[in-house]
């Protein structure tokens, strides 16, 4: 697949009127993609139009690193244009070091979502299961909490510390991090359900066990046993938020067995106030950390919530 990509780069002809029929004839309605239903919509279309101004120096001077930046923030948001767009410039080297993997990583999750011309392009740079990029990965930068970051309570400011240190390790959103924290124990360390979840992050017995958590009840032991299984979730199943925190709630095996968000009304209660607070229905994941669900083919086939 590599050699066919490479050899049909090398013929500039044929591979500009093959980029044509991918790119430039592609109507502006293929674009859009689910995250216009999103309250955030309006932003994504922003940062797209002012990453493609900067791409083609369009009002502004030409400035690909910045224009790479902006599409990079709009796929971390599940912009589909803007993944398939970042894949373009890596796979043309448009101001960009020219790399099939890290184009095959936009173009992968731009077609999982239904992009048709990032689909075809997959089959020309080839499917490598590339590393997360390092623009793809949170940091502290990211975290938007306004309602925690404002607290007062010396508890809740030191959970809030801990999460800004501890989550770009990880690869996962803080936002994400305090929802779910928030949810679980309302921020109190001690905290012990009847199914004798533990800590602020409700780690049960096997999942302690399963991060190597030996302290359940300190603060950054727990927090760090929780981001491992989030970390896992998300490579599991491939970003998809919703799944996430379902199986954060229930077990990944309900949500196999369910071939979704299973039905129950405490599962499905939990991945919505998630879901309200964290808004996105993707987040970057780090596809070396496991395969992903056997069952992932068959959920996405299926209405999630």
């Amino acid at each position: 697949m590599r050699a066919t990509y490479e050899k049909s780069l090398r013929s500039s002809s044929s591979f500009a009127a093959l980029l044509a029929a991918f790119f430039f004839v592609a109507p502006v309605a293929a674009a859009v993609n689910s995250a216009i239903d999103d309250p955030m919509s309006n932003d994504l279309v922003d940062l797209r139009n002012k990453a493609r101004a900067y791409e083609h120096g369009e009002g502004v001077p030409k400035d690909p690193v910045q224009a790479a930046s902006l599409y990079c923030k709009g796929a971390r948001l599940g912009d589909t244009e803007a993944q398939f767009s970042l894949g373009w410039m890596y796979a043309n080297g448009r101001g960009l070091p020219r790399s099939d993997e890290v184009a095959a990583y936009f173009f992968k999750l731009a077609s999982e979502k239904g992009h048709v011309q990032a689909k075809n392009m997959l089959r020309f740079v080839g499917d490598t299961g590339a590393a997360t990029p390092e623009c793809m990965r949170y940091s502290a930068a990211d975290f938007d909490f306004d309602d925690v970051s404002k607290a007062t309570n010396p508890s809740q400011q030191k959970v809030l510390g801990l999460v800004r240190k501890l989550a770009p390790e990880y690869g996962v959103s803080p936002r994400l991090v305090m929802a779910v924290i928030r949810n679980e124990s309302n921020f109190q360390p001690s905290a012990v359900s009847p199914k004798n979840a533990q800590g602020l992050m409700q780690l049960i017995p096997e999942t302690s066990a399963r991060f190597n958590v030996k302290q359940p009840f300190d603060p950054e032991q727990n927090i760090r046993g929780g981001l491992s299984y989030l970390r896992w979730l998300l490579a599991y199943f491939e970003g998809n938020v919703a799944l996430v925190v379902a199986a954060y709630n229930a077990g990944e095996g309900a949500v196999n067995r369910y071939k979704g968000i299973p039905p129950y009304a405490e599962t499905r209660d939990y991945v919505k106030r998630i879901m309200s607070v964290v808004k996105n229905d993707e987040h970057p994941y780090d596809p070396a950390v496991t395969t992903p669900s056997p069952e992932l083919p068959r959920i996405r086939l299926t209405k999630v919530l």
